[in-house]
């Protein structure tokens, strides 16, 4: 299933992949040396507290770039240096999650089927792959169509979650300027730190589609 034609189809997306992690990693460790005036923790509670949240706890969590907003307990959890940073890179990254806190207090659309989405692409991403390999051994087409389908609710996550992320950065540039915590000439950095994010995630999504069409072709001409 995975012979050397599997590399060559998904190359396009690899090799974004692995050009938007180095200019993430830089741009993430430029924007690091820039100082800001509060802590990421502190930035996003201003944000919060100005689009009217007062509900949404900040937690510090362990891991690099393990940032993340959890809908399900309206938590905020920012990894220890976003957390206590006080530089660019730290303010950046916690003004886009608290992006998507305010996506889900305002009920933004795409972010809603995101998150009815998961427990099918959670299911699919790890049963997909079982019923491919069972099919083929097994020779039994079923199987197959079956994990190819269940494979396209990965597929399906992976694009609604494009518009998720990017408008929870364009959130946090706005929110950033408009309360001053970053001045005209700092923003450049912020903006290169959020853009290289979105791309890793451009790459996913390109990943899994090319992966679906792969799984498509290679068991069409099979049968």
């Amino acid at each position: 299933m995975f012979s050397i034609s599997y590399f060559l189809f998904l190359a396009p997306a690899l090799l974004l992949a692995f050009w938007a992690q180095m200019r993430m990693k830089a741009n993430y460790a430029r924007a690091s040396q820039i100082p800001a005036p509060m802590s990421g923790a502190a930035a996003a509670r201003e944000i919060l507290h100005r689009a009217g949240l007062y509900d949404i706890d900040i937690e510090q969590v362990p891991g690099v770039l393990s940032d993340h907003y959890d809908p399900r307990h309206k938590v905020l959890r920012l990894s220890q240096d976003v957390y206590h940073g006080k530089t660019l890179a730290a303010v950046g990254i916690a003004a886009h999650e608290v992006g998507h806190a305010i996506q889900d207090a305002r009920n933004y659309f795409p972010l809603v089927v995101r998150n009815a989405a998961v427990p099918a692409a959670s299911f699919g991403s790890n049963a997909s792959l079982i019923l491919l390999i069972l099919g083929g051994v097994l020779s039994f087409s079923p199987l197959i169509w079956l994990g190819i389908i269940l494979f396209g609710a990965v597929v399906f996550f992976q694009v609604v979650n494009l518009p998720v992320e990017f408008d929870a950065s364009a959130r946090a540039k706005s929110q950033l300027v408009e309360l001053a915590l970053v001045n005209d000439r700092e923003l450049p950095y912020v903006q290169k730190v959020l853009s290289a994010a979105a791309l890793t995630y451009v790459a996913a999504t390109l990943q899994s589609i090319l992966t679906l069409l792969y799984y498509v072709t290679a068991f069409s001409n099979r049968r």
